[in-house]
């Protein structure tokens, strides 16, 4: 796996799962739970579209080999 691959699968981990836990964090300090609720549909679209992305780069490198 290149490093290009890597970083782009570290990042989509990321946009799907460290977003939505920082808008928890805010929302638990905030008590406003609007910020959570409108920042899973973006972070889920994004980090799954990577995601994807990635993994299929990384098939075709492992093929390529």
């Amino acid at each position: 796996m290149k490093n290009n691959t890597k970083l782009a699968l570290i990042i989509s981990l990321f946009a799907l799962i460290g977003i939505p836990v920082i808008f928890l964090c805010v929302s638990l300090i905030t008590d406003n739970w609007k910020f959570l609720l409108f920042s899973i549909f973006p972070a889920f679209l994004a980090g799954f579209t990577g995601l994807m992305a990635t993994l299929q780069q990384m098939k075709k490198e492992h093929h390529a080999n």
